[in-house]
């Protein structure tokens, strides 16, 4: 177990100011890996419910620093992060590795002079360091690196799913105000707006524990998919034909060009299983596929398979949900 601190960088949800799932998960990780404190950072004030969500999850103490809008930027980001570890000389700054955060990463480790690992599905400490584990080459590989400080803080991006939150009850944290001198690169660039968008209700598909998804075999029935979804709280995902045939918004899409997800259960409906779509779930835990296709390369991986028709297997699957509901 580190000594050291660890820094973790707490996104905030879009419609309140509230953590997200994934950097929960990011403090309960932390405070397993270090017996320093585990210091959060918010780009805006939080209010009391938020500060005890943080503490309940791992984090000791809180930076805030009051960004606004500018908060969404990378760079702007990255110079909060980079300001807050000159304040608390953290052994790491742990990131969501999202397009943001392996951007506002990749800039901040620049700037500081350290290194950089992202797309990170696993970390432990040894000794000193911290091993940060990833899969390459499409998922074919797992690779682990260790991370040193060396005098300043690595930045680790890692995907939702690294760990399950803790529910601790925790007083609410303090807020410590962060002055972040914002860079000249970053001040050159300005939000002009900003639009949370979804393909279906429920949770968003990067965070979400349960992802159904349709490919090609549900022939644009994507009404069927969510009705497995539903009931699963689940999110709703698609294979890259399935956008290229419009019948799914593109930010759907999960694979090479699109999401990499680390669901602890996949179920894919009519998906073929090409490489460019299982490179983004390879982290997943438990993976179902229903597909009329016997020898198509998702049964390879697949955990549990059913060989059939959708439009039939689906229903009766929706049908005994409900039952075992009651």
């Amino acid at each position: 177990m580190l000594d050291a601190p660890l820094l973790v960088l707490v996104d905030l949800e879009t419609t309140e100011a509230a953590p997200t799932g994934p950097s929960l998960e990011l403090l309960t990780a932390a405070r397993e890996l270090t017996g320093g404190d585990v210091v959060a950072l918010a780009l805006q004030p939080l209010g009391e419910a938020a500060r005890a969500a943080l503490a309940g999850a791992g984090a000791t103490r809180l930076l805030t620093a009051d960004l606004g809008e500018a908060a969404h930027l990378p760079a702007t980001a990255a110079d909060a992060v980079v300001a807050a570890a000159g304040t608390v000389q953290p052994a790491a700054v742990l990131v969501v590795s999202d397009y943001r955060g392996k951007e506002l990463a990749g800039r901040a480790a620049v700037v500081l002079g350290s290194a950089c690992v992202c797309d990170v599905t696993a970390l432990e400490a040894a000794g000193a360091e911290l091993r940060a584990s990833k899969l390459v080459l499409s998922g074919s590989w797992s690779t682990t690196a260790g991370v040193a400080s060396g005098g300043s803080a690595p930045i680790i991006a890692v995907r939702p799913g690294i760990a399950e939150v803790t529910t601790a009850e925790g007083a609410p944290l303090t807020a410590e105000p962060l002055e972040v001198p914002v860079s000249a690169e970053a001040a050159a660039v300005r939000l002009v707006s900003r639009e949370a968008t979804s393909v279906a209700s429920g949770p968003a598909l990067s965070e979400a524990r349960t992802v159904v998804v349709g490919g090609r075999g549900v022939d644009g029935d994507f009404d069927l998919v969510r009705s497995l979804a539903q009931p699963l709280d689940a999110a709703v995902g698609a294979t890259r034909v399935a956008c290229d045939e419009g019948w799914i918004e593109r930010s759907a899409q999960i694979g090479q060009t699109g999401e990499t997800i680390s669901p602890r259960l996949y179920i894919g409906l009519g998906v073929s299983g090409a490489v460019h779509h299982t490179s983004g779930i390879q982290g997943a835990g438990t993976v179902v596929a229903i597909c009329d296709d016997s020898e198509a390369p998702i049964f390879e991986m697949a955990d549990f398979g059913v060989v059939g028709d959708v439009t039939e297997v689906v229903p009766q699957l929706v049908e005994e949900l409900a039952r075992l509901r009651g």
